[in-house]
C-alpha cells in the first residue's frame, strides 16, 4: 500500500495496539435522514486490490442519499452503513495494483469520486471511480462536479446527441442536474428552457444561463410550444417523472429525444408507446453509475471534457450552502424536503 509521506489515516486510536478510528455518519435503519443518521466512532478502511484511500474534503448531498436512508435506493446496504456517494478529497494511499501517477492518482492529489460510503473522514473508493479534481473549483465546487454534470453531460451528449441551435427543455432546472444541463446545453449553442417549480426558484435557473425560464404548471406545454414557434423542444431532460413527463410528451418536436434521469417527484410516468411512435419521439432512460461500472473510459473522457469546461468558465456547480459536517442529517433532511436549490454539500475537512 502506497501512503501519503507525512500523514497517517487516522484520527485516535481506538486502543493502543488497537485499529485506527474515524468518524463516520450511519444509517442505523430504514428512516427520515434526520433520525437514522447517526455519527459513530469505526475502524479507518484500508484499500484493496484496486481500491484508493482518500482524505475527504467535502461531500455533496444527492438524493439517492435520502433513498439510502429510506431502504428505497436500488442498492440497499445492510445496516449500519455510510451514505454519501460524491466527494472531494486527497488521495492517502493506493491499493495493490494501483499505480502512482496513473490517471493522476498519486498520494496527496485532490481528487473527487462517487461511491457509496464516503459521508466519513476518510473513505474507500474503486480506484476507476476517483479522478483528479479541477484546479479551477474549490473543495465544495468540486464535490458536486461529478454525478450532476456527468448524468448531463451523457443525457445531452451520449443520449440526446444535442445539436446547436435546437430547443432543450430542462426541468427541475434550479436542482442540480438541473443546473449542470442547463449550463451545459447554453456551452453546446443550445437554446435552453428551464422549468422552476416556484417563481422563488426562477432566478436559480436564469443564473445558470437559461434563455426562459417557466413555472411549472397546467399549460407548460402550451408556453413551450410558443417559445419555440410552435415546432416544440428538440431535447428534453427529465428529473422529475409524473406529470413533468407527460407534459413533455405534449411538446416534443418532430424527432425529439426525452432523457429520463430519475423520478424527484415519486412517481414513475408511464410510457404511451403508441404516443411515441404518432409523434416520431424518442424516450431514453439513463442511469450513470452504470457508464462508470461498464465503460469507465467513457467516464473518464466526459470528465476531461467537464474540466476543460470548468477551466473556461463555462461551468461552474451552483453552491447553495455548505453546511459542517456535524449538521450532514439536518442537510440530507432539507434535500428530502425538495424545496433546494443548487447544491448542499458538507464540509468534512479543511
Amino acid at each position: 500500500m502506497t501512503t501519503l509521506p507525512g500523514t497517517t489515516p487516522t484520527r485516535t486510536p481506538a486502543a493502543p495496539d488497537g485499529p485506527a478510528t474515524m468518524r463516520a455518519w450511519r444509517v442505523t435503519g430504514p428512516g427520515e435522514p434526520a433520525d437514522v443518521l447517526r455519527l459513530d466512532e469505526v475502524p479507518v478502511p484500508e484499500p484493496g486490490p484496486g481500491e484508493v484511500l482518500v482524505r475527504v474534503r467535502a461531500v455533496a448531498v444527492n438524493f439517492p442519499d435520502v433513498l439510502l436512508a429510506r431502504g428505497e435506493y436500488q442498492v440497499r446496504p445492510e445496516p449500519p452503513f455510510v451514505p454519501g456517494i460524491e466527494l472531494c478529497g486527497d488521495v492517502v494511499a493506493l491499493g495493490e495494483g494501483v499505480v502512482a501517477g496513473d490517471r493522476g492518482l498519486e498520494p496527496g492529489a485532490r481528487v473527487v469520486g462517487s461511491a457509496i460510503g464516503v459521508l466519513s473522514e476518510l473513505a474507500v473508493l474503486p480506484a476507476a471511480a476517483v479522478r483528479p479534481a479541477p484546479d479551477g473549483l474549490d473543495d465544495a465546487e468540486a464535490a458536486a462536479l461529478t454525478i450532476a454534470y456527468q448524468t448531463a453531460w451523457f443525457a445531452l451528449h451520449r443520449k440526446a446527441r444535442l445539436r446547436p441551435g435546437e430547443h432543450l427543455l430542462v426541468h427541475a432546472a434550479a436542482g442540480g442536474v438541473g443546473t449542470a444541463a442547463v449550463q451545459l446545453g447554453v456551452a453546446a449553442g443550445a437554446r435552453v428552457i428551464g422549468v422552476v417549480g416556484s417563481a422563488a426558484k426562477a432566478d436559480v435557473a436564469r443564473a445558470a444561463g437559461a434563455h426562459h425560464v417557466l413555472v411549472r404548471g397546467d399549460d407548460l406545454a402550451a408556453q413551450v410550444k410558443e417559445l419555440t414557434g410552435g415546432a416544440g423542444a428538440d431535447v428534453v431532460v427529465d428529473p422529475v417523472g409524473g406529470t413533468s413527463f407527460e407534459q413533455s410528451t405534449r411538446c416534443i418536436a418532430f424527432e425529439g429525444r426525452i432523457v429520463v434521469v430519475g423520478f424527484a417527484s415519486g412517481a414513475v410516468p408511464p410510457v404511451r408507446a403508441n404516443h411515441a411512435l404518432v409523434k416520431n419521439y424518442d424516450v431514453l432512460g439513463l442511469h450513470w453509475a452504470l457508464y462508470q461500472q461498464r465503460t469507465p473510459a467513457a467516464v473518464d473522457a466526459a470528465h476531461d471534457a467537464l474540466t476543460r469546461l470548468a477551466a473556461d468558465g463555462a461551468v461552474r456547480p451552483v453552491v447553495a450552502d455548505v453546511v459542517p459536517f456535524e449538521d450532514a442529517p439536518a442537510a440530507v433532511q432539507r434535500l428530502a424536503g425538495g424545496t433546494t436549490t443548487g447544491r448542499l454539500v458538507v464540509r468534512v475537512a479543511g
